[in-house]
């Protein structure tokens, strides 16, 4: 029998950032602007609605005057879970995602005629989980944080009328932290300790967008945005020794750290408007997650040396998402939008876990703008979403961690609110 050890935990990493409890597939979160939340996302490469285009298409900023733009999405997700087969005794309560705050903030200022700046702060990582203390699959996975922040100059050049290309260099800073239950001495009645690792990085990335107003109504917006390798260095713990017959790894802290690439992503979408209150928008993205077939971790200062270096087969896909919205201009003050999208998960059976539990989800949004008469530089915008996914199963088992088998039915709620200001 093997008992996990601290650089098999720092292998579970992989899971925390494969987890899946925000509204956008894999470890991906959609929350960079209220505008764009509003169609369910659909058109955010091609609208240039406001400043937050720096992260949507830079080369929208070709578009606006001087403004900025800021908010912050309040995302609550839950889960049901039922059928549960497993070795230990404990609760199922699915309540494990604490309510999350996404902030973000943009910067778009006309250098000259052709020219325009950008600046913009966005998370477009990210995830936290914390089930409760007894929860039967806690040896699976128990309390999970994941954050990447990005800081983003941009710049856009307007070749004519028609065509605009814009690119930025983003600075990426990726900080996770995890914990799972561990009892190496279980079937000897002996207590229950912790496994915890944590660690962070800084890495550089990229994106591109070209923008063509293929008429007066109509406009394309194609965005690519960069792969970002990471490699997180820090601390893998352990709370308790493995006594008896079988040893495990011994109690306290050792090196460890993890390779990790965020994928790259294509962008395509269309803004087309019917009339002067109507305009439609659709939207694809392709994203490459099938860089997670494999993940290895190293922890060089590990008491075992079989657990010095791990490998764990990911198995996932590469997906293709699709959204539609629309917009009504009800009059000179207010603009109301709804959407919907459909985002397929990159996992499968065969690797979902307690930290993936996720499945393919269906999105619907409504949103809404509102300039005042009195301020008409000012700008307001709200966004409510909803998500559910199909219902999906966990089959896991590891000889040191036992069995967890349990369905899970997920579902997420997001509020968000932004102001734009054009000086």
């Amino acid at each position: 029998m093997q008992y996990p050890s601290p650089s098999r935990l720092a292998l579970t990493l992989s899971a925390l950032l494969a987890s899946n409890q925000l509204l956008a597939a894999g470890f991906a979160i959609n929350e960079q602007s209220v505008s764009a939340m509003g169609t369910a996302f659909a058109g955010r490469s091609s609208s240039a609605l406001d400043a937050s285009t720096v992260y949507g298409n830079p080369a929208g900023m070709s578009y606006l005057k001087e403004q900025v733009t800021g908010g912050m999405a309040l995302i609550s997700a839950g889960s049901d879970i039922d059928h549960v087969n497993s070795n230990y005794r404990g609760s199922n309560d699915g309540d494990m995602v604490p309510l999350a705050a996404i902030p973000f903030g943009y910067y778009v200022k006309p250098l000259h005629e052709q020219w325009t700046f950008g600046l913009g702060v966005f998370v477009p990582y990210g995830l936290a989980t914390e089930y409760e203390n007894n929860y039967q699959g806690r040896r699976f996975a128990k309390d999970s944080d994941v954050t990447v922040i990005a800081i983003q100059p941009t710049l856009s050049y307007r070749f004519n009328d028609q065509w605009s290309l814009g690119a930025g260099i983003s600075a990426n800073h990726v900080e996770g932290k995890l914990s799972s239950a561990v009892n190496p001495l279980a079937a000897f009645g002996g207590s229950e300790g912790e496994f915890k690792v944590e660690g962070d990085d800084w890495a550089w990335a990229y994106t591109v967008g070209l923008m063509f107003q293929a008429t007066d109504a109509t406009r394309i917006g194609l965005t690519y945005r960069s792969k970002v390798e990471y490699t997180l260095e820090g601390d893998a713990s352990n709370s308790q020794i493995g006594l008896g017959p079988f040893p495990g790894i011994p109690a306290g802290k050792y090196d460890a750290s993890l390779d990790l690439t965020t994928p790259e992503n294509f962008e395509l979408s269309v803004t087309h408007q019917f009339d002067s209150r109507w305009t439609g928008y659709a939207g694809y993205i392709w994203t490459r997650w099938s860089r997670f077939r494999e993940i290895v971790i190293e922890s060089p200062t590990n008491a075992a040396a079989s657990f010095r270096e791990v490998t764990e087969e990911q198995g996932w896909h590469d997906t293709r998402s699709f959204a539609a919205g629309l917009s009504y201009q009800m009059n000179k003050e207010w603009v109301l939008r709804s959407g919907v999208a459909f985002d397929p998960s990159p996992t499968n059976n065969a690797h979902r876990s307690p930290r993936i539990p996720s499945g393919d989800r269906y999105v619907w949004a409504l949103g809404a703008g509102y300039t005042p008469a009195s301020q008409p530089n000012l700008t307001l915008d709200l966004a409510y979403v909803y998500l559910q996914e199909e219902q999906v199963s966990v089959r896991k088992f590891e000889a040191s961690k036992g069995t967890y088998n349990a369905d899970y039915n997920n579902n997420g709620h997001a509020l968000a609110a932004q102001a734009t200001w054009r000086f």
